[in-house]
C-alpha cells in the first residue's frame, strides 16, 4: 500500500515513487491512496501539478504529430505559467 499524503512540487517525483512500489510488488496489488485536505497548500500544489501536466501534455502532443504546432500553439500566459 501506498499513501502520499504530502504532494511533492514535481509531480514526476510522485508518480516515480508509485512505479517503484508497483515494481516491488509485482506479483501483489499494490493500492496507491492521496490524502489532500480541503482548502490546504497541498490542494494548490495539486492543481499547480494538473495544469503544469496539461500544458506538458498538449506540447508534447503537438510536437509529436510532425507540425510545427508545437511551442508556437503555446500563449505568453501558458509560457509564464510553466515558470510559477
Amino acid at each position: 500500500m501506498v499513501v502520499h499524503a504530502d504532494p511533492w512540487w514535481n509531480a514526476a517525483a510522485q508518480e516515480q515513487a508509485t512505479d517503484r512500489a508497483h515494481r516491488i510488488g509485482q506479483t501483489q496489488d499494490v493500492n496507491v491512496y492521496q490524502i489532500v485536505a480541503k482548502d490546504t497548500i497541498e490542494e494548490r500544489i495539486l492543481k499547480m501539478q494538473q495544469s503544469k501536466s496539461d500544458l506538458a501534455h498538449r506540447f508534447v502532443d503537438n510536437a509529436g504529430t510532425g507540425t510545427s504546432a508545437g511551442i508556437s500553439n503555446l500563449t505568453k500566459d501558458d509560457l509564464l505559467q510553466l515558470l510559477e
